[in-house]
């Protein structure tokens, strides 16, 4: 591929124009490692009219981190969310994609 308006053959191709080889961009996890830490999921609906919500608990991270996973996560889930005593809560059953997203970023899900 070298004159311009020139025929892709195949994805390789295309993936030569890309920067980094073709691969993802490091930063659409910002950095977040969870170096295998522990996290728990859970749904709770107790005081909240019936809705129900996601936790996630056992973040040990400052109030700063704990907003950024939180903002991370409620964009991934396409849904609200809080952060409220250490603990994350997204809005509406969100375990799987919430399981996902935090396996993605190296953490442990129970």
């Amino acid at each position: 591929m070298s004159a311009p308006g020139e025929r892709f053959t195949d994805l390789s191709d295309l993936g030569k124009l890309l920067p980094g080889n073709g691969e993802p961009p490091a930063a659409a996890v910002k950095g977040h490692d969870g170096k295998g830490r522990t996290v728990r999921l859970s749904l709770d609906k107790k005081g909240r009219k019936g809705k129900s919500v996601t936790l996630v608990s056992g973040l040990q991270h400052n109030p700063q981190t704990l907003e950024e996973i939180a903002r991370i996560l409620k964009q991934f889930c396409g849904s609200g969310g809080t952060v409220k005593e250490g603990t994350i809560e997204i809005q509406g059953d969100q375990r799987e994609k919430v399981a996902l997203k935090l396996r993605e970023m190296n953490y442990v899900v129970r």
